[in-house]
């Protein structure tokens, strides 16, 4: 029989331990079994089967079990990005017994269950939002609202405005404002051309060593982003649908992919419902960093910002200091009662 692992490996690794002591199998057996056991990362899903890659091989691998999470409702209880345990069958396929503990991850809701969410992707580096002004156009409440999102779940954002080998000047103008604005509360923003490459090596330095979700509107350019950092790749893309003026899918589900510069990246489906859980409204406002510099100078420490008298939120936005155009995703978001779970606490008590 094979020696004994090493007990800091079943200390490491509960559910490979919990999983051999359920069993109720022989000892030899047991150690048989471990030396079985591999640590993954999923960088596919195909609803009951998930690509795992572990030492730079791929394993075809699905579900022993139930495996469930407990702060959130989900439908997929493994996403793209997650490190497993998993069980070897054969040379190619293999059963996950555990998930490791995620750093992050980032959901969106469900679209046929309207009270459970979807995991899009988890232990994300870096999430870069591509975004167009035109062809399709990517609004300002869009923008906001990812950025909320990402936010509230830790994960760092690069603002990537693309296509910028179309621009007119009247755009040129526009893009000036918003990369100003967003400057200045703080969130980085590169100017590139997927197609043509410009400003992509600058945005690849940011990324290397990384794992990065890339987000954003189908026909963005997400897809053309990734084909130009690693031409093999070859993924597919498509032209905006002249009809509608909206990208044609060409991501029906999150996968990962091996780039150059050691980046790891994770493509996303065309984004509907990217949202938060399990907040209340007077939460909300902390994840806009300027509301939550801003705040401690209102009058109330429980303040919405909205009609309460001596709000420094407000105050700021007449000053100039926050823009209107965020305060009114802020004011937008609080009429989305699909984000909130907990009991929210209205006793306006001065601070």
């Amino acid at each position: 029989p094979p020696p004994p692992p090493p007990l800091f490996f079943l200390h490491a690794y509960p559910g490979i331990r919990d999983a051999q002591e359920s069993r109720g199998l022989g000892d030899v057996y047991k150690r048989q079994l471990l030396y079985n056991m591999l640590e993954g990362k999923v960088y596919k899903s195909t609803g009951s089967w998930y690509l795992v890659k572990s030492k730079n091989k791929f394993f075809e691998c699905r579900i022993k079990g139930k495996i469930r999470l407990k702060d959130i409702s989900t439908t997929n209880p493994i996403a793209v990005g997650d490190d497993v345990i998993f069980e070897i069958e054969d040379q190619n396929t293999g059963i996950i017994s555990d998930i490791l503990p995620r750093s992050n991850y980032i959901i969106r809701k469900s679209v046929k269950l309207s009270k459970q969410y979807h995991i899009i992707a988890s232990n994300i580096d870096l999430s870069i939002l591509v975004v167009t002004l035109d062809n399709p156009v990517t609004t300002n409440n869009f923008i906001d609202r990812f950025l909320v999102t990402c936010k509230a779940y830790d994960i760092p954002v690069i603002l990537a405005f693309n296509k910028i080998d179309t621009f007119q000047k009247n755009e040129d103008d526009k893009i000036k404002e918003m990369i100003n604005m967003y400057n200045h509360i703080g969130y980085n923003c590169d100017l590139i051309s997927a197609k043509f490459g410009d400003g992509v090596d600058n945005l690849i330095a940011k990324m290397k060593n990384k794992t990065c979700m890339i987000s954003g509107h189908s026909g963005v350019g997400k897809s053309t982003l990734i084909n130009y950092i690693s031409p093999g790749l070859s993924l597919k893309t498509k032209e905006i649908s002249s009809s509608h003026n909206q990208g044609q899918h060409t991501t029906t589900h999150a996968e990962m992919f091996d780039l150059d510069s050691n980046i790891r990246v994770i493509d996303t489906p065309g984004i509907r419902g990217f949202g938060l859980v399990d907040i209340s409204k007077n939460e909300l406002g902390d994840f806009f960093p300027e509301f939550f510099k801003a705040k401690d100078k209102c009058k109330f420490k429980d303040c919405l910002h909205l009609d309460e008298p001596n709000c420094n939120i407000k105050s700021e936005i007449t000053n100039g200091e926050i823009f209107e155009s965020r305060y009114n995703t802020y004011l937008d978001m609080l009429k989305d009662h699909n984000i909130y779970r907990k009991s929210d606490e209205s006793s306006n008590s001065e601070s």
